[in-house]
């Protein structure tokens, strides 16, 4: 039988997957038998299930189809990342879930020109005398989503005065405790300094909402409404894709992956590889001009 335990964070995943992945009825179905069964075959202890467990529920699976597997393991890997992502699992063990379909599907990206779109709204409404508070915040959401790669609850949770104007760097506590310095553009401290000085002086947080601070699910809606603004499908833009786009484009201009790493929070540079991708053909130039047995062919030419 699911505990109280995996049940609640069952639930909370699937209305992540609701609200921030726009998943459909069907799907959330589907994910919710799959959780709950996989639960109750480990005895209510899916959310702290290590390798051997993972490896002896696949086994139950044997006689299942390959796409059923694919399923189910798909439900499982999204889950766990979800968990390490919301801080409740310091590692990812979806790696040693079973894939016996196709690799998982590359994450969605916005190309530059869409990113560039995005922020042409914000600057069209900064020009507006006076400054409206909700644009000078729109602005400090989206150069700190894009602009340093955070994860929407290290966003949301910031305090007040996390970035300094002198420093141009944050220094974070991510997964498992983890600290990890994260580079502040200067267009970025001063989009949070322009919107700091709307923040009353008591406030704990820098995005501060009632009691508490801005909640994912609203940091969501803000940039569904900002992608309608900017012609782009609503449903292709969440703080994920931008902590994605964020990756993708510092990859595809130059950046050490192991940097990259570092700036992203990862422990496992595996992750790191699969959560980033570069356009194929860049990597045939990157071949072409870089390799060392270029310089070979044009002296013997």
């Amino acid at each position: 039988m699911t505990s109280g335990g995996d049940r609640a964070l069952i639930d909370r995943f699937l209305e992540m997957m609701a609200v921030e992945s726009g998943a459909a009825r069907n799907t959330l179905s589907a994910y919710a038998t799959d959780l709950r069964l996989a639960s109750e075959a480990l005895d209510g202890g899916l959310a702290d299930a290590d390798a051997a467990a993972l490896a002896r529920l696949a086994d139950g699976w044997a006689p299942l189809s390959r796409s059923t597997v694919a399923r189910k393991a798909a439900a499982l890997r999204r889950f766990y990342a979800f968990l390490a992502d919301e801080g409740l699992r310091a590692d990812d063990p979806g790696r040693h879930l079973p894939r016996p379909g196709s690799e998982r599907a590359l994450p969605k990206i916005l190309s530059s020109a869409e990113v560039d779109s995005l922020f042409a709204v914000i600057e069209r409404r900064l020009e507006r005398v006076p400054a409206n508070p909700l644009d000078l915040r729109l602005s400090a959401l989206i150069e700190l989503l894009y602009g340093s790669g955070l994860r929407a609850t290290e966003l949301v949770s910031m305090p007040r005065n996390a970035v300094a104007p002198d420093r141009p760097f944050l220094i974070l506590r991510g997964k498992g405790g983890r600290e990890r310095l994260v580079p502040i553009s200067d267009r970025a401290r001063a989009a949070v300094g322009a919107w700091r000085d709307h923040v009353p002086a008591d406030k704990a947080w820098l995005f501060p909402s009632g009691k508490k601070h801005l909640t994912r699910i609203r940091l969501y809606q803000i940039l569904k409404e900002l992608a309608v603004v900017a012609d782009i499908p609503p449903n292709r833009v969440s703080p994920h894709v931008l902590r994605h786009a964020f990756a993708t484009h510092l990859l595809e201009g130059g950046a050490d992956l192991r940097a990259l790493q570092s700036m992203l929070g990862h422990a496992d540079i595996a992750t790191t590889e699969i959560y980033t991708h570069v356009d194929s053909r860049r990597l045939v130039e990157l071949v072409n001009q870089r390799h060392p047995l270029v310089d070979v062919a044009r002296r013997g030419a």
